[in-house]
C-alpha cells in the first residue's frame, strides 16, 4: 500500500504531504507500531477525542490537554528512535496542520479573556469538537498503525 492511500483509506487527504511521500510505500515497523501503541492509548483518554459536555470542564483546561500533545508525541518520538520514521510522518503532520492552527488561535484567545465570554466559549467548543472529530479519525488510523483493534467506538457517546 502507499501512503497516498492509507491516506485516503483514513479520508486524511486534506493534509498536505509531497508527493514522494505520498508515492511511498507505507510499511510501518515495529518501532512505528509501538509509538502508534503509545499515542493511540493516550489519545481514547484524552480530551483531544473525548467529548466536553457544556456543563462539564472547562475551556483553559480542554485547551492546555490539547496542547499537550505536542510534548507527548515527541517524546514518544523520540523515545523509540530514528526507526519510527513512518509513525513519525503523520505524527507531525497532524501536529503541524490540524493540532498548531487550533492552540495557536485559542491561546491567543485565551489571553485575550476569551474564555470569560459566553459566546468565545461556545465557538471554542464548536472548534473543539471539530479537531476532536479529526483527532477521532487519526486515533483510528494509529490502531491500525499499531495492528490492534480499534477501540474508539468502544462507549456510548452522549448526543
Amino acid at each position: 500500500m502507499k501512503w497516498k492511500e492509507w491516506l485516503e483509506k483514513w479520508s486524511m487527504t486534506s493534509l498536505k504531504i509531497k508527493t514522494p511521500f505520498l508515492e511511498a510505500d507505507w510499511q510501518p515497523k515495529d518501532e512505528d507500531k509501538d509509538a502508534a501503541w503509545e499515542l493511540y492509548i493516550e489519545l481514547l483518554t484524552r480530551i483531544a477525542t473525548q467529548q466536553l459536555p457544556k456543563e462539564n470542564g472547562d475551556e483553559a483546561t480542554a485547551l492546555e490537554g490539547v496542547h499537550k500533545l505536542f510534548e507527548l508525541t515527541r517524546e514518544i518520538i523520540k523515545r523509540h528512535g530514528r526507526e519510527c520514521i513512518e509513525f513519525t510522518k503523520i505524527a507531525i503532520a497532524i501536529l503541524n496542520q490540524i493540532v498548531r492552527p487550533f492552540t495557536a488561535k485559542w491561546h491567543k484567545e485565551m489571553l485575550a479573556n476569551a474564555f470569560t465570554d459566553s459566546h468565545k466559549c461556545d465557538e471554542f467548543r464548536n472548534e473543539l469538537s471539530e479537531l476532536q472529530n479529526i483527532l477521532g479519525s487519526y486515533t483510528k488510523m494509529l490502531s491500525d498503525m499499531a495492528g490492534v483493534e480499534d477501540l474508539t467506538e468502544l462507549e456510548e457517546r452522549n448526543g
